[in-house]
């Protein structure tokens, strides 16, 4: 009995290594020089779940071939050696395309490894090689394998079969699908992007419209593109392994940053097996193979291009897909667009006269998708045959009334034709019976419209004088029948503007005319019936102090008038909506400027000096000259507007309190600023002495560019006051200059900037100067300086409360603060 045991035991033992030998001969992760890969033939990883090869896509009806890498999705349970015995499963979408944009067009694919520059190449009967990797300076010794991740690589090897280097990997040039491991954003290094762009469509796996990655310069976050340019998706930030707008409990995301490089990556959840990707599909939707990613329920979605008037009560979803005949040929777009069926789509919703749409492929030019649009007027007939297409046509609400009542007619005409002049005559008087009662209907409530408008912008009048007091005098209701030339003898007046002509004004608040949003609502762009250009403040309904800053602008305006002070020129009120109506300045604020590497080269040192003392003055004005004392409390680069010459105005005056004394305390409800004092942030107490360090802070930036919450030293958590502060005790002030200052630059000017901004930027009030003291140390070169002291909110470990001896200058970063207060004080 043993003996029999043992004979069947040497039998399923050499059945076992028969098994495993002709499997190893014929299943391998490695190519070297001189083997091909032919189309049939695969690449299979360690463990085989993933292969390379040739393949078409499973939803398409052509013979085009690609090489790719898939995940094979047959159980592991019985090991890779015994996968050739297994039954046939289907392979899931490729995770990773070589070709995606240059199909071949027959079985004749073969990859190889080149034997002179080492590289991967594609060599088929229709034309030239297909270059898979492009690596200069690569040697003769190189061979590529399927890595257990999914990941191709190319590696050049030593004499004796060692690895000596990588390079190149398919993980660097990802295509829709993510796998861990992969990239999401920059080498910092060599400019390249790791991102991945979705197929064209379903059945095509050339670039589509759509893109994931990161933006260089933004936040750490993803974002979808739409055609590279618009934003179609954020992400939100990065918390504890996932993003704001997004679901997965199957990814833990990662954010890295430094010098080199900077990039998104994930890892799997445990419990999760490995067959979980993220992919982004030819609609834009993100999802992981266990479910949808992100989504416009979770937020995070913007509206590609807003939508026209014509199609109010439709979207693009509304289109119907219908097989069947068209009368006509429609108007095709240029096939080097290479549009998708999501672009087709938007190009006939946004094109009012458009009905219908259709995408193929191109037959005579390298087989690129087109899209072909049809105009009203054109005839569909749904029906099956040889010669029949799908068409996308855009169902309308009330669509059916025309083809219905012409049906109708023509049925009562056959019926009543030996009575047909009676039946027009009946025909006639039914039909002005049935329009004339809508019709009478219509002007009936246009007239109680306007009526009704009247007495409500009475009202609104009304209700505005009432809720401003005394304070502050009106001119009368300004509209398109009013011409505001009778008005500009009294400039510190305001007009009261009707809220029709203000929406009319901004193109009813559309997107296209929004300039931007800040913590009491939207502003957009508008253009008056005189064509005076303006800028809207739309202050939020849910903001709970857009109605004290609205009260406090409105009063407040009238009585500054100053150059360097933005001009109210108006408001309204329209029920809940109240708006201020702004002069317009061209040039944005001075972050659009200062903080972006792009464009802070227009400003050279003479423009940044200009603003400095523009700003100077303006609070000198406020401080000092003006018919109240006020307190600006929210000094910083994003209020302070540029006008088309480049000079600065200081805005946003929303939270303005009348002051009886020259310190007063306000509950601590607001985030910490980079602008505010400490005495404000840490007590409450407010003074003239808040906005000279606001000021001080503004100056430290703009000469050098940057923003005061970014740290500075490598060792030291420094923020930029800090920094500067150390390195004028180092007599290294000028180092902090703005290096995109290519034009030479006074430096006794600079330093004396970067001084007087130190002194501004002390930590005890009573140390800092006043604006009259500031503007003439500005303007005064011959006047001396006092050292400053250790500015507020200075971090050292070994801090003394030491003076810098000589130098005078130092830069300053800029901080973000959502919260807009303005402080008057009685003088």
């Amino acid at each position: 009995m043993n003996s029999k045991g043992s004979k069947y035991a040497q039998l399923s033992f050499l059945w076992l290594m028969l098994l495993l030998g002709s499997s190893d001969s014929t299943l391998t992760d490695k190519l070297v020089q001189g083997q091909l890969l032919k189309d049939g033939m695969l690449l299979v990883s360690a463990f085989g779940n993933f292969k390379l090869g040739f393949f078409s896509p499973a939803s398409s009806t052509t013979t085009e071939r690609y090489l790719g890498i898939w995940h094979d999705t047959a159980p592991d349970t019985l090991g890779w050696y015994f996968r050739p015995f297994l039954p046939r499963y289907q392979t899931d979408e490729p995770i990773w395309i070589a070709n995606r944009n240059t199909p071949i067009l027959d079985q004749s694919g073969v990859l190889t490894i080149d034997s002179i520059d080492g590289n991967l190449k594609i060599l088929h009967n229709g034309g030239n090689p297909i270059a898979v990797s492009s690596v200069e300076g690569a040697s003769n010794n190189t061979s590529a394998t399927l890595l257990q991740s999914g990941n191709l690589v190319l590696r050049e090897m030593d004499t004796d079969g060692t690895i000596k280097r990588v390079l190149w990997q398919s993980f660097d040039y990802p295509t829709d699908t993510l796998l861990p491991g992969m990239k999401l954003g920059i080498n910092l290094q060599t400019g390249h992007q790791w991102f991945l762009q979705s197929w064209l469509d379903y059945s095509s796996p050339a670039q589509g419209s759509f893109t994931l990655g990161i933006e260089p310069n933004a936040t750490n976050q993803l974002i979808i593109r739409w055609r590279r340019e618009t934003i179609y998706w954020t992400s939100g930030l990065l918390l504890n392994g996932n993003f704001n707008f997004s679901r997965s409990w199957n990814l833990s995301f990662s954010y890295t940053s430094n010098e080199q490089e900077k990039y998104f990556e994930y890892s799997l959840n445990e419990g999760v097996t490995s067959s979980v990707f993220l992919r982004i599909d030819p609609e834009g939707a993100l999802s992981d193979s266990r479910g949808s990613f992100a989504s416009c329920t979770y937020g995070g979605c913007w509206n590609q291009l807003p939508r026209p008037i014509c199609r109010k009560g439709t979207g693009p979803e509304n289109f119907q897909s219908k097989v069947g005949l068209i009368s006509e040929h429609g108007f095709k777009f240029k096939e080097s667009d290479n549009m998708s069926s999501t672009d087709c789509r938007a190009n006939c919703f946004y094109n009012c006269s458009c009905i219908a749409f259709a995408t193929g492929t191109s037959e005579y030019t390298d087989k690129q998708a087109y899209c072909e649009i049809w105009s009203e007027g054109t005839e569909f007939t749904e029906i099956a045959s040889n010669n029949s297409r799908e068409i996308f046509i855009l169902a309308i609400k009330g669509a059916l009334m025309v083809p219905l009542l012409g049906s109708m007619c023509y049925l009562i005409r056959r019926k009543y034709k030996a009575q047909e002049e009676k039946w027009w005559r009946s025909l006639t008087i039914a039909i002005g019976v049935v329009l004339g009662i809508p019709l009478l209907c219509y002007l009936c409530y246009v007239t109680w419209r306007k009526l009704k408008a009247k007495v409500e912008n009475k009202m609104n009048q009304m209700k505005l004088l009432r809720e401003l007091g005394d304070n502050v005098s009106l001119l009368p209701t300004y509209g398109k029948r009013k011409s505001p030339e009778k008005d500009q003898s009294i400039s510190h007046e305001l007009k009261i503007f009707d809220f029709q002509t203000i929406a009319a004004a901004a193109n009813n608040f559309s997107t296209t005319n929004k300039l931007g949003e800040g913590g009491f609502g939207p502003v957009y762009k508008g253009k008056l019936a005189d064509e005076q250009e303006v800028a809207i403040k739309r202050l939020s309904r849910s903001s709970g102090q857009g109605i004290v800053e609205f009260k406090n602008e409105v009063r407040l305006i009238a009585k500054l008038q100053h150059t360097n002070l933005v001009r109210l020129l108006g408001c309204s009120l329209h029920g809940e909506e109240r708006l201020l109506v702004y002069e317009f300045m061209p040039n944005k604020s001075l972050d659009f400027f200062l903080f972006n590497s792009g464009r802070k080269n227009v400003l050279n040192w003479e423009k940044r000096f200009i603003i400095i003392e523009g700003i100077s003055q303006g609070l000198l004005y406020l401080h000092k000259y003006s018919r109240l004392r006020v307190i600006h409390r929210d000094l910083k680069a994003s209020n302070i507007l540029l006008d088309d010459k480049m000079n600065p105005k200081i805005s946003d005056f929303g939270m303005a309190r009348i002051f009886e004394s020259m310190h007063k305390h306000f509950p601590s409800q607001f985030l910490y600023s980079g602008y505010m004092s400490p005495e404000y942030a840490m007590s409450g107490i407010v003074s003239i002495k808040t906005d000279v360090f606001s000021f001080g802070v503004l100056v430290l930036e703009i000469v050098s560019g940057q923003k005061n919450h970014t740290r500075h030293h490598p060792d030291r958590p420094l923020n930029l006051i800090g920094y500067a502060w150390q390195l004028l005790s180092d007599g290294k002030g000028l180092e902090l200059i703005d290096p995109s200052l290519e034009q030479p630059c006074s430096a006794n000017e600079v330093m004396r900037c970067i001084h007087v901004g130190l002194l501004c930027v002390q930590d005890q009030a009573m140390d800092r100067p006043t604006m009259p003291e500031v503007v003439c140390m500005l303007q005064n070169e011959t006047m001396p300086l006092p050292p400053p002291k250790q500015p507020a909110f200075f971090i050292n470990a070994n801090a003394d409360d030491q003076v810098p001896e000589v130098p005078d200058n130092e830069v300053a970063k800029f901080s973000t603060n959502d919260v807009t207060m303005t402080t008057m004080e009685a003088r």
